[in-house]
């Protein structure tokens, strides 16, 4: 599986200069390349709508936080989305090439496999940024 170098690039925006809140990567034709960048302002609504019902994708999202001091921090969450009614073809090529593609986007710290919306609540989001 190709990993398109924009795929690199938009990360690196994202984790550097914070240009992007999220981006949605989809594989097409044997290669992963961006589907998807949400503005700074976007929010976590605005993020999860842009995943499909039906078919896989990864998502890359930048999600601050406040800590129990009162710090706000910021943590990189990479979703591996495989919801139950995409096509098993879809759900193998997307698990069995996840882990590489994780591998290219160096400074990941969270990593979250969801089938359906509740395995990404916000709430979970929380409970993982600590």
């Amino acid at each position: 599986m190709a990993v398109h170098d924009d795929c690199k690039l938009k990360f690196m925006e994202l984790k550097t200069k914070r240009t992007y809140r999220f981006i949605v990567f989809k594989i097409e034709d044997k290669q992963v390349i961006v589907e998807k960048l949400g503005e700074p302002a976007e929010t976590y609504e605005d993020f999860t709508k842009c995943l499909p019902d039906n078919e896989c994708r990864y998502a890359v999202y930048d999600f601050d936080f406040m800590t129990q001091e009162n710090v706000p921090k910021s943590r990189i969450f990479f979703v591996a989305w495989s919801p139950d009614t995409s096509r098993v073809r879809s759900k193998m090529i997307y698990a069995s090439s996840k882990d590489r593609f994780k591998r290219e986007l160096d400074g990941i710290q969270v990593e979250l496999q969801a089938t359906d919306p509740t395995e990404m609540g916000l709430d979970v989001f929380k409970s993982r940024a600590n």
